[in-house]
């Protein structure tokens, strides 16, 4: 059993039709699992009903060996569930360090004793701290969006394209940052467009087309796969 499991999931939102349908997804703490698929596939639809923020017709969702399918977004951020949006992340008008004060809204220990491990974590920010987050390069407010959602020491890390809008440069930066947090024995869970990159550090991935999984494996097992690379890896 993996510490974060979405089990067998179909379901879509209000009365609109199924998005994914019998959608399983897993990640165990210290480790990074990528849902990669081509636009429309269902990739953040499945990582949204594992938040809560759609209705399953079937399914379920488990973290640590508990049934919390019936819970609402905000009570299983009770459970250790942090989720980074693709947008509308960060808040401009405020600093590095508000934000990231913002983000210590559940913790009971002293949240600045946090704040300086996000900044060990994200140098960057550090020196940065009493700058508008409006003022940083879009590098720099993911990083300040991912430490946000740090604050409140979850044990599991939702990404949706986390990469998106930036450059190659500044992607590899990004993805060196999701490995340090791996490490740090958090589990995640990212959806992202740049599918071969985000293999090469995944220790585990899946492919959807139409809300189905199509194919599973290992990051690496999935970079070879020569169905994987000529549908969604351009070669």
């Amino acid at each position: 059993m993996a510490f974060f499991e979405g089990n067998n999931m179909t379901g879509g939102y209000g009365k609109g039709p199924d998005i994914i349908n019998s959608c399983s997804v897993n990640v165990d703490r210290g480790e990074i699992v990528s849902i990669l698929g081509p636009n429309g596939a269902g990739k953040s639809t499945a990582m949204k009903a594992m938040l809560g923020l759609l209705n399953l017709k079937s399914g379920s969702v488990i973290i640590n060996g508990k049934d919390i399918s019936s819970l609402s977004p905000q009570d299983r951020v009770k459970e250790g569930i942090s989720f980074v949006p693709q947008t509308k992340n960060v808040f401009a008008g405020m600093t590095v360090e508000e934000n990231l004060e913002m983000g210590a809204f559940l913790i009971n220990e002293d949240y600045k004793k946090v704040i300086d491990e996000i900044y060990d974590l994200f140098p960057i920010l550090l020196e940065k701290k009493s700058q508008l987050v409006g003022e940083l390069s879009g590098g720099q407010r993911q990083q300040v969006a991912l430490g946000r959602a740090l604050m409140i020491k979850p044990s599991v890390l939702m990404l949706d394209e986390p990469t998106a809008g930036v450059s190659p440069i500044v992607m590899d930066e990004l993805f060196d940052h999701i490995v340090k947090v791996k490490r740090t024995n958090v589990a995640i869970l990212m959806v992202e467009q740049n599918a071969k990159q985000a293999l090469s550090i995944s220790d585990r991935g899946y492919v959807l087309v139409t809300g189905e999984n199509r194919y599973s494996g290992t990051g690496e097992e999935l970079l070879n796969d020569q169905r994987v690379r000529s549908s969604f890896l351009g070669g």
